[in-house]
């Protein structure tokens, strides 16, 4: 049931709709729905959401919030983001609810991946 007030769908810039859906699919096993050539909704997130076509990107440097992602491996979450083409734009470090990384999907687009695994040190 949703209730009012609440996240509920989240959208984001995509200079390549494509590419988004491939690295978001590969890494993180998302599904999507495409609405035509300037925008895909995403499935299997943990909420739902889309990619709109734009040059422009989400940056915490621009303002932007800044979405994270769970893993229950933050390691192997690192590897896969950089196998598939992911920027690392922060290491490893620990945070007082356990470690994240940062990190730029393809096209610029910037996330973070949190586990509340404390005993992994700062990279």
């Amino acid at each position: 049931m949703k209730e009012s007030g609440k996240i509920n769908y989240i959208e984001m810039p995509s200079r390549d709709l494509e590419e988004t859906k491939r690295f978001f699919k590969s890494v993180f096993g998302w599904s999507f729905v495409d609405y035509g050539p300037e925008y895909v909704s995403f499935e299997n997130a943990g909420i739902d959401g889309g990619f709109f076509k734009s040059d422009k990107y989400c940056s915490t440097a621009n303002g932007s919030v800044l979405v994270v992602l769970y893993s229950s491996d933050l390691e192997k979450s690192l590897e896969d983001v950089k196998s598939a083409g992911g920027k690392i734009i922060r290491e490893i470090f620990s945070f007082p609810g356990g470690c994240r990384f940062h990190f730029s999907d393809p096209n610029g687009n910037e996330f973070a991946v949190w586990s509340e695994d404390k005993a992994k040190p700062d990279r």
